[in-house]
């Protein structure tokens, strides 16, 4: 396969290790704005290098996009356009109207489109999923997710994010659909500012939390943080009648119990989100290659993508007006 990879920036080079080592790429293709920093990606794994546009006009098989959030939609359309499978990282816009106008453009043209929520990917939430699934957990009653992370983004990131709930915990909306297999009804969301005033500054907060009711009575709660000095701590725990689970309780978690004697876990923390996660990742870039070849549908579509996005707009609708919001209201 001829694929194309678009950005070179940090999820770009995660990207490229996998794409530059796989059996089934046989010309590796980058592009980015930056042409110097595409080549320099791209020489030390035999890749080729150069602007977005001539990448995607050298005749691909499928193509990767990790550019800034503000270029996701005009590349996918292109792509799609084009005839070629794509492969988005969220979002796939940074606003609903957008988001919608692209799904309803892609599904125009018939191209398989995988929109990259690489969680879908990890061991534990695939484990956690077929347990409910399976009945394993009896009736699901309560869900507890956490996203924090060791130390927060620079502050022109956080300026063009989109808030903690759209750029965050996103992740966590589509886990909390994919897993339970249920629809969030409502969102009632609160936020903190106890760090660094460029996040007031951006209109956003640091520390969060948020109360969410599924469609079938499932209550879920939600936190997180920027500054878990503990390190990168991603966990969802998932409580029924016949038994409770735990997706990210490992020998790395960055917890400590009070108990005396306990010292479980005993690993060093994680540190970001690229090394909790890099299994994912290269599943979900495989799988992606997969589905390009005609070999699979698409994981994670742009109508799952347009739900998580939705449950991010109703929350941080909810933390700006204080109040309960009905997702009913967005749709």
């Amino acid at each position: 396969m001829r694929v194309g990879l678009l950005g070179a920036g940090r999820i770009g080079a995660s990207h490229a290790r996998f794409l530059g080592g796989h059996p089934q790429v046989d010309a590796l293709l980058i592009g980015d704005a930056d042409v110097r920093r595409a080549e320099a990606l791209a020489g030390p794994i035999g890749a080729r290098a150069g602007d977005p546009d001539t990448v995607l006009a050298a005749g691909l098989d499928a193509v990767v996009i990790a550019t800034p959030t503000s270029t996701h939609a005009e590349l996918l359309v292109r792509a799609c356009d084009s005839g070629v499978p794509v492969f988005c990282e969220k979002p796939v816009a940074p606003d609903l109207r957008t988001t919608l106008e692209v799904r309803d453009r892609a599904a125009k043209t018939g191209v398989p489109v995988h929109v990259g929520f690489q969680r879908r990917f990890d061991a534990g939430y695939a484990a956690a999923r077929q347990a409910v699934l399976d009945g394993r957990l009896g009736t699901l009653h309560r869900v507890h997710l956490v996203t924090a992370d060791p130390a927060p983004p620079p502050a022109e990131y956080v300026r063009s994010s989109g808030g903690i709930f759209r750029d965050c915990h996103i992740h966590d909306f589509d886990m909390l659909r994919w897993v339970t297999g249920r629809e969030v009804d409502s969102v009632t969301a609160v936020g903190a500012n106890r760090g660094d005033a460029y996040f007031s500054d951006a209109g956003d907060v640091d520390i969060s939390a948020a109360v969410l009711v599924m469609d079938d009575g499932t209550l879920a709660t939600l936190q997180g943080s920027r500054y878990n000095g503990a390190g990168y701590d991603v966990r969802m725990e998932l409580s029924g009648t016949a038994g409770t689970w735990v997706v990210g309780l490992d020998e790395r978690a960055p917890l400590r119990s009070a108990e005396p004697g306990v010292d479980w876990p005993p690993g060093d923390p994680w540190t970001d989100f690229q090394e909790r996660f890099e299994p994912a990742y290269a599943n979900e870039i495989g799988t992606f290659l997969e589905m390009a070849r005609g070999r699979a549908g698409s994981p994670c579509t742009v109508d799952d993508a347009l739900e998580a996005l939705l449950v991010a707009e109703a929350a941080a609708l909810s933390l700006r007006e204080g109040r309960r919001v009905p997702l009913a209201e967005l749709r």
